[in-house]
């Protein structure tokens, strides 16, 4: 089928048009149209072959266009020809339904930058540059300011959230990781554990994925994993009260204590229970094979490594980098060390990074120009959406629940933006 286009004319291209959303499947014959096509010429045919076959779907709807599982940005000819692809050739293009743009919601403001956020459920956890830890509602209330640390807390985790009680973490700048235990209907936080072991600042923490353990990085180059059981430690007597405890300087010590970086570590996540994966300044990520108590693989980069995050969809690795871009990485590959795609975007150091979690090609970025940005890893030239607000540095990303995007800087604000995506469009 010959489906003309009206415009300056570069040639021709045969293409046959493929969908797994079989609601905006249309006829599957080949079509003939310009070369230098565009997105919004190529929405154009897709809702006129939906509308010519009374679909109800048409014009209602507007599609991304993928060849060879990534995304046509530019016109159509220009794609083929940067990837030397033949214009004799029947091309196989598949489109999806377009992702709905994120919402802002709100916008909560600090006393001080925000390092580190967090959310679980309707509750969002934030630590600041003040020292301090604060607990606010996902519709902006804020209900709780805690102080504790001595130094600025650069990450935070939670372990556990019911109705009436919650369990977090944070790790600070001051070397220590504290345990916290948060009466929901008291609105009552107390210190439960302090950990020490650490020599210099820690600079992250994560998780895993049953809330048993924990694991934290800082600028001592130094891996440690924890207990996140907030009884007493079998040892010390029922007599003595928790605070008491702590304030005689009695602390956790880690379970495991792995030394491999040379320069701090910047990221830690769990791939499973006994497999942990880190970045670090020193160009390198690593990952940690907990039952050996050593490092099973290695990736070397170009540059520093600030974060980075693990996808338990995909598989795949994001970390960020001071040189602006950000970098995929398949771990499973026996070419792990080979960079899959780069993300080209950002304009000054990109900070932080977070996959979602239901969605297995998305991820967000957070970075020095102000800006946070929302990927599909199809997409490696441009972000699909700028997540605008920040008017300063943005320090820390979160995809945790997948109905917000939540992102804090040093402009003192965390933004909170609300996701309509779930599923994979196609899907």
């Amino acid at each position: 089928m010959s489906l003309k286009i009206t415009g300056k004319s570069e040639g021709q291209l045969q293409i046959h048009l493929i969908t797994k959303q079989k609601q905006f499947a249309v006829p599957d014959v080949p079509y003939s149209i310009r070369a230098n096509v565009n997105n919004k010429e190529l929405n154009v045919l897709i809702n006129t072959l939906l509308k010519d076959s009374n679909n109800a779907e048409a014009g209602k709807v507007e599609f991304d266009f993928l060849l060879n599982g990534e995304f046509v940005r530019i016109p159509l000819g220009q794609h083929l020809k940067e990837r030397e692809i033949s214009f004799e050739d029947t091309i196989e293009l598949e489109y999806v339904e377009r992702y709905p743009a994120p919402e802002p919601q709100d916008c909560l403001l600090h006393d001080d930058w925000v390092s580190a956020v967090e959310a679980r459920d309707n509750w969002i956890l934030t630590g600041c540059y003040d020292n301090t830890l604060n607990i606010w509602t996902a519709k902006g209330k804020h209900k709780l300011t805690i102080p504790g640390h001595i130094a600025p807390v650069k990450g935070v985790t939670w372990i556990s959230l019911d109705e009436e009680r919650g369990v977090f973490a944070s790790a600070s700048q001051d070397q220590m990781v504290m345990l916290w235990e948060w009466n929901v209907a008291a609105n009552s936080v107390e210190c439960v554990q302090v950990c020490k072991g650490h020599e210099r600042g820690v600079d992250c923490i994560a998780a895993n994925q049953s809330k048993t353990k924990m694991a934290t990085g800082s600028w001592d180059t130094m891996l440690k994993v924890w207990s996140t059981d907030v009884r007493e430690d079998a040892d010390t007597q029922p007599s003595t009260s928790k605070r008491q405890k702590l304030d005689q300087g009695n602390a956790r010590t880690p379970l495991l204590t792995l030394a491999g970086h040379r320069e701090c570590v910047s990221g830690v996540q769990w791939i499973d229970d006994s497999t942990i994966v880190t970045s670090s300044w020193d160009h390198t990520i690593k990952i940690w094979d907990l039952a050996l108590s050593g490092v099973k693989s290695e990736i070397s980069g170009q540059k520093s490594f600030f974060d980075l995050s693990y996808s338990k969809l995909n598989g795949l690795i994001i970390a960020a980098s001071p040189d602006k871009n950000l970098r995929l990485y398949d771990p499973k590959s026996n070419q792990g060390t080979i960079v899959k795609n780069t993300y080209l975007g950002h304009t000054q150091w990109v900070q932080s990074v977070c996959w979602s979690t239901t969605n297995e090609y998305l991820f967000v970025s957070g970075a020095y120009d102000n800006h946070v940005k929302l990927w599909d890893y199809r997409s490696p030239k441009a972000p699909i959406y700028e997540l605008i607000g920040h008017e300063d540095k943005v320090l820390a990303c979160d995809w945790s629940n997948p109905k917000f995007i939540i992102s804090g800087g040093s402009d003192n604000s965390v933004r909170i933006f609300v996701s309509k995506i779930s599923m994979p469009a196609e899907k």
